[in-house]
């Protein structure tokens, strides 16, 4: 960053140079003496002012006594002198000469101090000591700053260079030095930032790495039922069969993946919404589930009852809805029993479905919203892990929450809010990545 650096440096040390600058030359209209030669001006002034009352009141003759008194006391190269001519008294005075007009003669009095080479050496360097006070102040100056405001561009630089190298890891907010201004909140927002792109990162690698690990399940007994087929001819029938059911897992299981692609990829996206009846929809749904449920002796308790008609995408939110009472059908202890409720508000929905199942531990209550993944102390009963991945996608993109709690009874509790309307506009279809 030298270029950058030293544009500000130059920019910084010119105006603190300029600004030096208008002052000095303040200080030589004005005629300010030096600094430590205050004394001595003074001195000559008060002289030339007596010399000259002495001449104005009392004559040549008295001042000339005077002048000589004062020599022999404090020497300072006091001078009188004369001139008949009136107008040599039209020149200006100065701090070492005064004018008098008496009697119609010109009388000048100066002051010429005896050179000294050590006074000279004094006067100079009193002379040069503001510029180079100049040019060491806003050299340091200039370089501080520069360098104040070009550290934090140079370690952005630094981040961003190995952001586009896929280092995701890479973090600066640590490194601005204390400093509370908006570089500080620039560099903290880019941590921000690489933190969700290594956590994007992450979670495609496992996704990638789950749903490899989840094809070759069904893959590996497709490839031993067609390896027992060609051994044993005659067992086609039950063969076929078994593998008519590994092909509809692999079907349900890519149906999982692009659904939640879909909903993933196509977030900024519009929706394509219709007005239906939540709470109706959801009655349809734990229908179907409650049948199934009776295959394990679990019923369903619900306190669900009226309407809450809202502008959604109905395939996405029946998805949701069916997760959800599927998980806590198939998870649930036998002899048990699910509760769903309902609380409808003028603008929001709140579902809540509990089952009393093994449940999950504390820390996996977000996970279990991730791909593929269930709670530790979850039974596998079939599935992905992809339900509840997709539920909080399909809410989210409606302007909702999903979230997970664990109720005092034990087992799991899913928690749905659904806005009326989305908050986010929606007119066409997500991408389609069939």
């Amino acid at each position: 960053m030298p270029r950058l650096f030293w544009k500000f440096f130059a920019t910084i040390w010119l105006t603190l140079a300029a600004t030096l600058t208008v002052i000095i030359l303040i200080v030589n209209l004005f005629q300010i003496p030096p600094p430590g030669r205050d004394r001595e001006y003074q001195e000559r002034a008060i002289i030339l002012t007596l010399t000259a009352n002495v001449l104005a009141r009392d004559g040549e003759y008295a001042a000339a006594r005077f002048i000589r008194t004062s020599e022999e006391t404090v020497p300072l190269g006091l001078t009188l002198s004369k001139s008949t001519e009136s107008l040599a008294c039209a020149d200006e005075s100065t701090a070492e000469t005064k004018s008098i007009l008496k009697d119609g003669i010109c009388y000048r009095i100066s002051v010429t101090p005896q050179g000294s080479f050590l006074l000279n050496v004094v006067d100079n360097l009193a002379l040069l000591v503001p510029w180079l006070s100049i040019f060491i102040a806003s050299t340091v100056a200039a370089a501080a700053l520069a360098g104040y405001l070009i550290r934090p561009v140079v370690h952005l630089r630094d981040g961003l260079s190995a952001l586009a190298h896929g280092r995701f890891d890479v973090r600066i907010g640590d490194q601005m030095a204390g400093r509370r201004d908006e570089v500080t909140a620039l560099a903290h927002d880019f941590d921000s930032t690489a933190a969700r792109l290594q956590e994007l990162q992450d979670a495609q690698q496992r996704l990638f790495h789950d749903v490899s690990h989840e094809l070759r399940s069904p893959l590996s007994r497709l490839q031993a039922a067609v390896g027992v087929l060609r051994q044993s001819p005659a067992k086609l029938g039950a063969m076929l069969d078994r593998m008519d059911r590994e092909v509809e897992r692999l079907d349900a299981l890519v149906g999982e993946v692009l659904t939640l692609a879909r909903l993933t990829a196509g977030s900024g996206l519009p929706l394509k919404t219709q007005t239906l009846d939540v709470i109706e929809l959801l009655n349809e749904i734990l229908g179907d589930a409650a049948f199934e449920a009776q295959a394990r002796d679990v019923s369903i308790t619900t306190s669900v009852a009226g309407s809450f008609r809202a502008e959604v995408e109905g395939e996405l939110i029946y998805r949701a809805l069916e997760n959800v009472v599927r998980n806590a059908v198939k998870y649930t202890a036998e002899h048990s029993r699910i509760s769903v409720s309902c609380e409808a508000a003028a603008e929001r929905l709140k579902i809540c479905v509990t089952d009393q199942g093994p449940g999950v531990r504390r820390d996996e209550l977000e996970r279990i919203f991730q791909p593929f993944s269930r709670g530790k102390e979850a039974v596998p009963r079939g599935g992905y892990g992809l339900g509840l991945a997709i539920t909080r996608q399909a809410v989210e993109r409606h302007g909702g929450r999903v979230h997970a709690s664990l109720p005092d009874g034990g087992g799991l509790a899913i928690t749905l809010e659904l806005p009326r309307r989305p908050t986010f506009p929606g007119s066409a279809d997500p991408r389609d990545f069939t």
